[in-house]
């Protein structure tokens, strides 16, 4: 079966929701180790937010809800990106996220590297940048997937893995292949997630700051396999009318040129 050239398949998604992951479990847990602080989802930061106004720091308030829009800023802009560019040119609506996000992530690295002192307001600063990044990635990843692939948190995820394994629970539910294709990408998501917040603790005690650059590689990955998906999507679509003869018993006439 030739895929539709805008949508997505079930393995493309695994392959997405991987990459994205992995990088999105690197930059967690070197938020965390560098700043203590979740730069990958707001759930906590919400509650942060709660606290620090029902005790009346109000600068403390304005600097979480800062953080909690700029999460939402990165997903608005990947996505009016997405939308405005997909028509005409697929790649480059979801190359450009990532290379914001990209950009980001390199700021960051740089500036911990040469120039971090270690105050308040440049650690609010540098939070501030990786949530907006982590915002680019959640937005466009559920943009192109429809959805279906979101990997820069897993309150949501570990739901959906808790609801499927009730459902697993009746046999008519786990010979269900949408139901399973839907278990192995959350799957693939969490485990991948994981693994990128282990290779990013073993990877900072090794070279410590350096492993912004680590996280930019795999991001240029998802750009790599973005573009090789849309080329080879392209070209089968192009060829479609040909398998529909071939299909249908007729001989298409093949160009000379």
């Amino acid at each position: 079966m030739i895929s539709n050239h805008i949508g997505r398949t079930h393995r493309e998604n695994i392959q997405l929701g991987s990459l994205t992951a992995f990088s999105a479990g690197m930059v967690n847990v070197i938020s965390v180790i560098i700043f203590f602080a979740f730069t990958s989802n707001v759930t906590g930061h919400y509650a942060i937010l709660a606290q620090e106004i029902s005790n009346g720091n109000w600068y403390q308030a304005l600097v979480v809800f800062g953080w909690i829009s700029l999460f939402f800023l990165g997903n608005f802009t990947s996505n009016i990106i997405v939308i405005n560019f997909r028509k005409t040119n697929a790649y480059l609506a979801h190359s450009i996220p990532i290379v914001l996000e990209i950009l980001c992530l390199l700021a960051v690295g740089t500036y911990i590297q040469f120039y971090y002192k270690e105050t308040l307001i440049e650690t609010e600063l540098l939070v501030s940048m990786m949530l907006f990044a982590m915002g680019i990635q959640n937005g466009l990843t559920a943009t192109i997937s429809n959805s279906a692939v979101k990997t820069t948190h897993l309150t949501g995820l570990t739901t959906d893995l808790g609801i499927l394994a009730s459902l697993f629970t009746k046999k008519k539910n786990r010979q269900n292949p949408e139901l399973r294709r839907k278990w192995n990408l959350l799957l693939a998501i969490m485990s991948s997630y994981l693994l990128g917040g282990v290779c990013a603790g073993l990877i900072y005690l090794t070279i410590n700051y350096n492993v912004f650059y680590i996280v930019c590689f795999f991001l240029l990955l998802v750009i790599g396999h973005d573009f090789y998906r849309i080329k080879m999507n392209s070209l089968l679509h192009k060829k479609q009318p040909f398998y529909r003869k071939v299909l249908k018993g007729q001989t298409p006439q093949l160009s000379n040129n």
